[in-house]
């Protein structure tokens, strides 16, 4: 994929002073990025008095709409009390604490967990429908149709519990196939149920900034409504969404025919925004240059996201000195459950050395494989374990895009051996290596003592019957492509999402949510938690802007304009 896939993103426009300037469309607040993040701060921010513009490159709803929809959610939400779970926000705190490492303060991270009951409240209030049913057999990378509260997280690692049983916190939206679907559907109908305004397939391509270096507006590009352009545009552009699963490639192109529409046939639009602009676009998984600069061990992965989340809000902050951080961290997805036999199994490296607990959540896994292992692994079944796994994957009631690689996996690509040396010659392990994984392994098993790598008993099963078999599980498996998606981006005041610039001060006039911002998520991926800050730092950004004082240039002006419209009205009187 080319550079020129991506929005072209250029040094800002230099003002004098917002009422000099000759705009298109004013508005209080620009959002630019209309998915859920910036749905939610659009909302907030028309809640809370302001005019609101959102803009987006396509049609809404970017990686949120493609994601499962699970919003992380804890503390005591009513969900889990209906479902016989007891939650604290302590005990939530002192979970993530395990998983942000501090990539946010203490304080911002209890905020967030003590606003959890709240803020799922308010997503109900928007319309999308949460309830407390949950899937058998405990822990799944994503829940069946019918099923909307589970574990999302590591919750059920004996190495992450607390002093309570753990409590679910993954809390799906209520709705058929993949709920981000209709979280969105209803995030985004909340804001034209408002009247927010939208600038549709409209890419915002530099900030505007006054005298005072604040940011004021945004040049926006929009493609003509209803022109040939734009309805080529809408095809394509869901077209690349809906087929990157299956032909990556293909879709890449569509992306970069995307792009050489928009440069041919896009109008500027010059929107000024008297208090704020909020960057919401996403992450930087579809720029090939961000990522060969910030991660460069991802860039085989299969990208997760959506073709907005090309770090074009990144860029608009950085044109204007902003800060940013952590863009080294990724998420990398090597779910391997369901089936939910397969954790049984042993997970070992190049070598055939045992690395990671294999029941812990697949980011955790994926980034154990993707920075420790150089990209491989094997995922080690025996005769008994595989036929197990075939019977659940075919009868389990999965997705198929759980079951059908997973068959394929077992079925079409295992490597096999009738002893573990046999195995290890055939796939390049050391024979010795992968013996002492299996011993050791199957020793604790045997005699009652803890897992060598700390997995629960109730995950652990022998391996000692052949033949034995080598899933691949590796950054280069066709049959089950290892996703990556980025979790760093600009540095954010964590009372109010304003931007930060290089030198720690704020920048005024411009706010981030989501991942085009540092937030909860921005160490190490849990099922949810994106989404669950998408609706945190969004809300945040949109009260804290549609709050932001304007100038006293432009108050004086109003204060003007009132005045001669009460003198007009008297004299028509």
């Amino acid at each position: 994929m080319s550079r020129a896939s991506v929005t072209e993103i250029g040094a800002p426009l230099q003002v004098a002073s917002a009422e000099q300037q000759n705009w298109d469309q004013q508005c209080d607040v620009l959002v630019v990025g209309w998915g859920a993040a910036g749905a939610c701060a659009a909302i907030e921010a028309h809640d809370q008095g302001a005019d609101v513009i959102v803009a987006d490159r396509f049609l809404g709803g970017g990686a949120s709409a493609k994601s499962g929809g699970v919003v992380y959610a804890g503390g005591g939400t009513e969900h889990q009390q209906k479902a016989g779970f007891a939650d604290t926000p302590d005990a939530m705190f002192e979970y993530l604490k395990h998983e942000t490492q501090g990539v946010i303060s203490d304080q911002t991270l209890k905020r967030f967990c003590d606003n959890s009951v709240a803020n799922l409240k308010w997503l109900e209030a928007m319309g999308t429908p949460y309830t407390h049913s949950m899937p058998p057999g405990g822990k799944t990378s994503y829940p069946q149709d019918g099923y909307y509260l589970y574990y999302s997280g590591n919750e059920l690692v004996p190495a992450f519990r607390g002093e309570l049983p753990p409590p679910p916190r993954g809390h799906r939206t209520v709705g058929k196939g993949h709920g981000g679907v209709v979280l969105y559907s209803h995030l985004q109908a909340a804001c034209r149920q408002r009247g927010v305004r939208s600038l549709t397939q409209s890419a915002v391509r530099r900030l505007v900034v006054d005298a005072d270096n604040r940011v004021i507006g945004a040049e926006v590009w929009s493609l003509p409504a209803g022109s040939k352009a734009a309805q080529l545009h809408a095809k394509w552009g869901q077209k690349a969404e809906k087929l990157q699963n299956l032909a990556p490639g293909y879709c890449n192109r569509l992306r970069q025919r995307l792009a050489e529409l928009e440069q041919k046939h896009a109008q500027p639009v010059l929107v000024r925004a008297r208090k704020g602009v909020i960057l919401t676009t996403g992450g930087f998984i579809f720029n090939k240059e961000l990522v060969k600069q910030y991660a460069p061990k991802y860039r085989h992965n299969f990208k997760i996201g959506a073709t907005g989340c090309d770090g074009s809000g990144l860029r608009l902050g950085q044109s204007v000195g902003a800060a940013s951080n952590h863009l080294n961290n990724v998420s990398a997805w090597r779910f391997i459950n369901p089936p939910q036999k397969w954790p049984k199994g042993i997970a070992v490296n190049a070598r055939g050395e045992r690395f990671c607990n294999e029941e812990v959540y697949g980011a955790k896994l994926g980034y154990a494989i993707c920075e420790e292992q150089e990209g491989k692994a094997w995922l080690i079944l025996d005769k008994p374990l595989r036929r197990q796994s075939i019977s659940q994957a075919l009868f389990g009631r999965y997705w198929w895009f759980q079951s059908v690689p997973a068959l394929a996996m077992m079925l079409l690509a295992a490597k096999k051996g009738k002893t573990p040396a046999d195995l290890a010659r055939k796939t390049g392990m050391e024979p010795a290596a992968l013996e002492a994984s299996l011993r050791a392994y199957n020793q604790a098993i045997g005699s009652g003592r803890p897992d060598p790598m700390g997995k629960s008993a109730d995950s652990c099963q022998s391996l000692h019957q052949g033949p034995f078999y080598a899933l691949d599980i590796s950054v280069t498996s066709g049959v089950l492509p290892l996703g990556a998606l980025t979790l760093g981006g600009l540095k954010v005041d964590e009372g109010n999402g304003q931007v930060l610039s290089e030198q720690g001060d704020a920048i005024a006039g411009l706010y981030a949510a989501g991942r085009s911002a540092v937030g909860i998520p921005s160490n190490l991926y849990v099922s949810g938690l994106s989404l669950a800050d998408c609706v945190f730092s969004g809300r945040r950004a949109g009260a804290a802007a549609s709050s932001a004082s304007v100038s006293a240039e432009h108050m004086a002006t109003q204060a003007e304009t009132r005045a001669e419209t009460r003198a007009e009205t008297r004299a028509s009187a």
